[in-house]
This record gives structure tokens, sequence and C-alpha cells, in this order.
């Protein structure tokens, strides 16, 4: 490598040097990293990533270019790019522009030819935390210092800076007329919402402080909650508004809409060592017995009967809620931890995982199927 022109600082005073691409700036927020071979311009642009810079673990990043056609929002959430072997090139055929060509026009820095190895085998040790990306030129001290003005991930509430602020109608995209869903959007991948309307519903995303009283007024079939960034233990008014909902229309929810329904319901989240971020993911449905490879990402996650942060056995255990029993239908075969829940007293059901991929593979593409035929069941 070059003389290093940018490097990565964590908030325990490990550093890692590198070249400095994309955005003449710096970074902060939280240092965080996925295992998926492609999709990075799907995964800066995952509302999720709101607040965090993402090491991808895979060597290249930028071969086949950046294009509208793999947006998951209107902007990049991710606040930097950390890197092995970045590209620029944009011949792949369905390509519009290079990736860091792309990185420089929004404005976030990136950095390569840094050792993301060490990088990630330190968070897997130490946890996810505060870091950033900073050019060689920003001296140590002035870089822990704004590290340190990071608030942490912990208690934090991003839902409200990728929320819309207004609500938006958005009509089926199939021939045939479905149910229609009232979205929460705390920060919904359009990937979610196009799986939806392409099943013929129509959705409405509604800003994410609505209430459960405005969202009863609308007299849909079903409600729905979305992904998004940050803690769900935060969001405690998002909450109390699906505490309104639930048992009068079935709930679904994914990723941080698991998390939400869950807490709505009683049951309790917890900050994960450091997340689950990658599209090779095995997920276990109990309701068929099959195994799943699938999309993720989120940095928390919903404890087990007793407190438990994982579940020893395959077995589809309960929970006593505040509205009923709820059974667990999805668990990771990785770690063990809660990967989704059945409501069984009321309609309502969540995955922790992404079935819509964008990016990653389309195992998990029947549950919206199921979601829509439930609804259209509880009609």
């Amino acid at each position: 490598m070059s003389d290093p022109t940018a490097y990565v600082l964590l908030e325990d005073g490990e550093r890692f040097d590198g070249l400095a691409c994309g955005a003449d700036t710096y970074a902060v927020g939280e240092v965080v990293f996925t295992t998926g071979m492609t999709g990075y311009q799907e995964a800066v642009t995952d509302p999720s990533f709101a607040g965090q810079l993402i090491t991808f673990t895979t060597a290249h990043v930028g071969n086949y270019g950046v294009s509208a056609e793999a947006m998951e929002s209107d902007r990049i959430h991710a606040r930097a790019a950390i890197m092995r072997a970045a590209t620029n090139r944009e011949d792949a055929p369905g390509a519009e522009g290079g990736w860091l060509d792309w990185l420089r026009d929004c404005g976030v820095p990136g950095i390569t030819d840094l050792d993301t190895r060490a990088l990630v085998r330190h968070i897997r040790d130490a946890g996810a935390m505060r870091g950033g990306v900073f050019p060689a030129a920003v001296s140590e001290q002035e870089a822990q210092a704004l590290i340190a003005e990071e608030p942490s991930m912990a208690g934090r509430d991003l839902a409200r800076a990728v929320t819309p602020g207004a609500p938006v109608v958005l009509e089926p995209l199939s021939g045939s007329a479905g149910p229609t869903i009232a979205m929460i959007d705390t920060g919904v991948k359009d990937s979610i919402v196009r799986n939806l309307r392409e099943r013929g519903a129509t959705v409405e995303l509604h800003p994410c402080t609505t209430s459960a009283e405005t969202l009863l007024a609308r007299d849909p079939d079903a409600f729905f909650l979305a992904n998004g960034p940050g803690d769900p233990a935060a969001l405690g008014y998002v909450v109390e508004t699906v505490r309104g909902l639930v048992g009068k229309k079935p709930v679904y929810g994914i990723c941080l809409g698991h998390q939400l329904l869950c807490r709505a319901v009683g049951l309790e989240t917890y900050k994960l060592p450091f997340g689950h971020r990658g599209a090779n993911h095995p997920v276990k449905d109990l309701t068929t017995g099959r195994v799943e490879i699938t999309s993720q990402n989120h940095g928390f996650a919903v404890l087990g009967p007793g407190g438990a942060k994982t579940l020893p056995s395959d077995e589809p255990v309960r929970w006593e809620t505040d509205f009923g029993a709820a059974e667990l239908t999805h668990i990771n075969l990785y770690d063990r931890t809660v990967e989704g829940l059945a409501l069984r007293d009321v309609p309502g059901a969540t995955v922790q995982y992404h079935p819509e991929a964008g990016p990653g593979p389309h195992d998990a593409l029947y549950l919206f199927d199921r979601f829509i035929s439930e609804i259209e069941a509880a009609a």
C-alpha cells in the first residue's frame, strides 16, 4: 500500500490505516460489518444503516458500478464505506456510474486498502462501537474528540430522521386488487414495499409519529411495521401506537418492526454484541422445518421466555404476553437467537430478518405470500 491517506479509529483507540476514496471528508458513527458479497449500493441506501459506518467483509467492492434500480431509498444513509479493495468500474450491463464517483457525488467518504479482516475480528471480539473514518491530516486527538461527541446507538431514536414527512399512498403493481396495508414507516426499504405491491396490496406509508387513532381511522386491512435504524427501546411512542393497534386488525413486523411489535406486547429487546448483517444467515422456520438462508441487518434482538438471549432447542416455545400467547416461529441457527414469532390469541406475526432480500437469497420470499393470505383470511 502507498503511504496511508486515511484511517479508521475506534473509540477504544484501535487504528486501521488505508487510502482515502469517496468524498474528501470525515464521518463518525457506529462501526459495523456486513458479510454480503454483493449489494453494496443496496446496503448503503438501506435506512437501517443510518448512523453507521459499514465495513464490507467481501474483498472487492464496486465491481459492477451503481444504478438507479439498486436504490433501496432515495439517498445514502450509511455514513461511510470501509473496504479492502474498492473499484470504480461502470462497465456492467446495468451500470449508470462508478461506485467511488457516486460516493463522492453524494458526499460520503470511503477508505480502501484497509485490513478489513483485522477490523472485523476486533469488532467480533470487542463488539460494535463508535468510531470514524478520517483523512490522515486529522490528528488522532481531534478524531477521538469527534467520536466522543457521537451518541451511542443504544438508546438512540433514528426513526425520526428517516421517516416520511407526510403519508404516501402507493397503488398495487399487479393487475389484481388486494388488501390495503397501513405501514408505520420507520425506514422501510423500497423492496419490501415493492413485494407487497406486486402481490396486489395498496400500501400506505405513514410517519412514525402517527397516532393509533389516525391509523385506525384509515380502516386498512392490516398494519405493517417496517425495518429501520436505532434502538427499539428508544421508540416508546411507536410502541404505544402499536399497542393501540394490536387486536384490532392483523399486525406484521419485519426487523425493527419485529422488535417494536414484540415490545408492544410486553417482551423485551437487547443489543447484540456485533449484530447480524449480511446475506448468509441460516434461519429455521419451525412451522415447516425448512432452513432458509436469509438477508439480515439489525443490531438488536428479542429476549426469549424467561429473559433468555438464546434458545437451546428448535421447539416452538411460547411467551405469555399482554395480548395472550406468542409462539416462536423462526430461530437463528448461527447463535440461537429469536428470528420470528406469531401471536396466537390476536392476529399478528413477525420476522427479524429481511424476506425481501435486496440484496440476498430469495429463500424467504414466501413470507410475503403468507402475510397476504393471512390478511385476506382475517378480512
